[in-house]
């Protein structure tokens, strides 16, 4: 668990399934899913159907939940891109529109990222978003991350193309912005 005054990121409680349901699987076509990789296809689940795969979320190391003072308000996490070169991409999901603009994911990244630093062998995490979602982009520019990658006009939404965005940061350059920083 990590906390930075009312935000706290921490692992998944079975207790906390309904809610996280809520807030990602209960309606066909939430708010959130306009920014998070829309061109994917997101389908509503029942909760019944949702707890299938609640042993992938509960207690998991890449799967942590988001609050913020003590109301579940998204999620972050990671996967392998290649796990034998310590090659690993995070995600945030942060579900409450309340809460989209306040700084929330530029703190949860903070945390998360010196979480990964701090637990894993890693020398680099990244993230890949899509160009239209204009405020994750600036939440890897305030953390210092560098733009790796541009992959034009490969995302197609309403009837636009976007570009894919690739955004990664050094151990080294992570240490030296937090000591900045501070």
């Amino acid at each position: 668990m990590y906390t930075d005054k009312d935000l706290t990121i921490r692992p998944v409680k079975e207790d906390d399934l309904y809610a996280l349901w809520t807030l990602t699987y209960k309606e066909e076509a939430p708010e959130w899913k306009q920014w998070d990789a829309p061109y994917y296809e997101h389908k509503a689940l029942s909760f019944e159907d949702y707890l299938i795969d609640k042993n992938k979320r509960v207690e998991q190391d890449d799967f942590w939940l988001i609050e913020v003072e003590g109301k579940i308000i998204g999620t972050v996490s990671y996967y392998w891109e290649h796990q034998p070169s310590c090659w690993l991409e995070m995600g945030i999901g942060i579900y409450n529109p309340q809460y989209w603009c306040g700084g929330y994911g530029t703190r949860v990244f903070r945390l998360w990222i010196t979480h990964l630093f701090n637990t894993l062998p890693l020398v680099r995490v990244g993230f890949t978003t899509w160009s239209g979602n204009h405020r994750m982009i600036r939440v890897g520019e305030k953390l210092g991350m560098t733009l790796e990658a541009r992959l034009r006009k490969c995302r197609y939404y309403n009837g636009e193309y976007y570009d894919s965005i690739r955004m990664g940061l050094l151990r080294e350059e992570w240490e030296l912005w937090l000591n900045f920083k501070v």
